[in-house]
């Protein structure tokens, strides 16, 4: 796939002003090698990872100590040890600057804005530092997050990881047992949460969830209410409630004393999609965040002081982590929070975004494929409408972006612009595949693999396939990494972390992407090889629906799929009723608005179908994947498997479901 003549070329000029330009020649200095290009470069970051690693710590400036050993058990996945003896703190790292710079700016759809400074930013975390600190939190400790993308979120999190204790987030769209599902695994000593957000215009009061979610999660030691609709909201309805202002207001801003830690020390807690149960708990270190999103800003993104960085995300999404690291960089964050198709200036829904690209100077627009296209079918011409001067490079992922999605933005966003398809996930907390400054941009492809990310792509009987070949098969990841999880919360055998990516290939991360490696070794994806629903780039668990879903005292089970629908996917729910019953518009809405009131929007199927059977192996598991095949008409491996495989036929050939 692709096609030979690019889409784009850098500029000589832009190859030589690029990060990771000199960080190559630092690289032929150090180690006394010869880089000719990124292939090369990339090799060497695999024959010698110890070398490379170094070098990211050195020529990206990490603060700390890095210990005299970078990596032991090198050959173990998991179990590989990155800078066994280092010390550093995340928080540090991203709040060394103390100046009048914009450290962040914050748009609240068209209504609110504001920005901090440098000094700003760290004044207001050394006082929530010292108001968690007072509240007991300590090392090791969860506090969480259920708040929109804003300021106080950011100030949240870094006075957390100043400390040693734990950060985790969620979004304020997700519903009361989402919330459950998630922080109660975790029990956070320190809840904060938010009075409500704007969302496309209009008011959303979160206060009622808020009063419900701590009213059913124990262990929450104070809940602290940050104004955003209102500048009084009634905390003394929540358990140990107080206004974020009163929580902050006792203290001074000084010197903050950042906890040195291990490398491997707890940073984050990460949710996966919940395909079986309730979402595991993904734990993310400091060493591991920092290094691996230092090399992708710096070196993938060319990301230099002075950037103004931007990413369309949810506090619930690992793309607000990733963001935000972007001040270890020395970048100022463009944060926004509502709508991406809130109005613009004027008029057009989805302009607001380049009005903020125009008004903040951005340098870098990160965003869904989702977003790309839907703009593109609505006919948005940024470059007709906005200057977008600063603007050079464009980040999109969460889902494949598919090559007309390349030719619009070449054409109606900025011809001279380095678009940079990426993807990872929540379980590297980073990317594997990324752009590259120096690199041409070819029509529906990645660029290129991480620098020192081992990733391969595998045949079913674990071969290799080669770059080129046209042969698809399972990314997966044949070497350590520092962004690794360091494991599951609540998995001290590492049982479940280790069935989750090393069961399939030993000793190889298995991601469950389906992909191609090109010609010019970038990637083509093609989507999940499993059964995650993944609407407009949104990674969707099917059992976060299954358990709304089946409350409902009419449904006996239900199977959800995601149907490729016009460029994207849609959500597609079967339910099988209690004899006698049959499925009207009535129990149709129902069912919708159990899962939007208990998940999010997201969630919500476009096409809810009665069937009369749901097929099972025979162990008595639902297979969502055989049913998926069965309704894009492709051939079910497996079938002997099935305890009941006449039931495939109740999926087969859906008028609902034809274009």
């Amino acid at each position: 796939m692709g096609q030979e003549t690019p889409l784009w070329q850098p500029s000589a000029e832009r190859k030589a002003a690029a990060r990771l330009s000199s960080f190559t020649a630092a690289v032929k200095r150090r180690w006394q090698v010869d880089c000719a290009d990124y292939p090369a470069l990339w090799r060497w970051s695999l024959e010698r990872p110890e070398a490379f690693w170094t070098s990211v710590w050195e020529e990206c400036g990490v603060l700390g100590d890095p210990g005299s050993t970078v990596l032991e058990d090198g050959t173990r996945m998991p179990g590989a040890r990155w800078f066994p003896q280092a010390r550093l703190n995340y928080a540090e790292n991203l709040l060394r600057r103390r100046d009048d710079g914009d450290a962040l700016v914050f748009w609240g759809e068209n209504r609110i804005s504001h920005r901090l400074s440098h000094g700003e930013l760290h004044a207001a975390v050394s006082r929530c530092a010292q108001a968690l600190r007072v509240a007991g939190v300590g090392r090791g400790d969860r506090v969480a997050g259920y708040l929109p993308n804003m300021p106080e979120a950011l100030v949240a999190m870094l006075a957390t990881a100043s400390l040693g204790a734990i950060w985790s987030s969620a979004s304020p769209d997700f519903g009361v047992q989402g919330v459950l599902d998630r922080f109660g695994q975790i029990e956070p000593k320190v809840l904060f949460c938010v009075d409500g957000y704007w969302y496309n215009g209009k008011p959303v009061d979160c206060m009622a969830r808020n009063i419900e979610v701590v009213g059913q999660m124990s262990g929450i030691e104070r809940t602290v209410v940050v104004s955003y609709l209102d500048e009084s909201p009634r905390v003394e309805l929540i358990r140990n409630g107080i206004r974020h202002a009163d929580f902050v207001a006792p203290f001074v801003a000084g010197e903050i004393s950042f906890q040195r830690l291990p490398f491997a020390h707890p940073l984050f807690i990460m949710f996966s999609s919940g395909t079986t149960g309730v979402p595991k708990c993904i734990v993310h270190c400091h060493g591991g965040a920092l290094l691996q999103h230092l090399k992708e800003h710096q070196l993938h993104g060319d990301v230099r002081p002075g950037d103004r960085v931007f990413y369309f995300t949810t506090c619930g999404w690992m793309m607000w982590d990733w963001l935000v690291s972007g001040l270890a960089s020395g970048a100022t964050l463009l944060l926004y929070d509502g709508s991406p198709f809130a109005r613009g200036a004027d008029g057009t829904a989805g302009a607001i975004l380049f009005d903020y690209a125009d008004a903040e100077r951005m340098t870098h627009f990160g965003t869904s494929a989702k977003f790309i296209d839907a703009i593109a079918k609505a006919g948005l011409q940024p470059r007709r409408t906005h200057s977008l001067r600063e603007l050079r490079t464009m980040f999109s992922t969460g889902s494949p972006l598919a090559p007309e999605s390349f030719d619009y933005v070449y054409r109606d966003i900025k011809p001279d612009l380095l678009l940079a398809s990426i993807s990872g996930g929540t379980d590297i907390l980073s990317c594997f595949a990324l752009g590259n400054p120096l690199l041409p941009v070819h029509r529906g492809e990645l660029q290129c693999r991480g620098l020192g990310m081992a990733v391969s792509v595998f045949d079913e009987s674990g071969r290799p396939l080669a770059a080129g070949s046209g042969e698809r098969g399972e990314l997966v990841c044949t070497a350590p990494f520092p962004a690794m999880p360091v494991g599951f919360w609540n998995d001290p055998d590492g049982a479940k972390y280790h069935a989750a990516y090393f069961d399939r290939f030993p000793n190889v991360w298995c991601h469950g992407d389906y992909v191609e490696l090109t010609a010019h070794e970038g990637l083509v994806i093609y989507g999940r090889s499993d059964a995650v629903l993944n609407p407009g780039g949104v990674r969707i668990g099917t059992a976060e629906i299954y358990r709304q879903v089946e409350k409902l005292a009419e449904i006996v089970e239900a199977l959800v799929i995601a149907q490729d629908w016009l460029g994207d996917v849609r959500i597609v729910l079967f339910v099988r009723l209690r004899d006698g019953l049959v499925l009207d518009e009535a129990l149709i809405d129902r069912v919708k608005q159990q899962i939007r009131d208990n998940t999010t929007a997201r969630h919500v199927p476009a096409k809810v179908l009665q069937v009369a059977d749901i097929p099972r192996t025979k162990s008595g598991k639902i297979v969502e994947l055989a049913v998926r095949h069965v309704v894009h008409g492709r051939p079910v491996n497996n079938v002997e498997a099935l305890a009941n495989p006449e039931a495939l036929e109740c999926f087969r050939d859906r008028p609902e479901l034809q274009p």
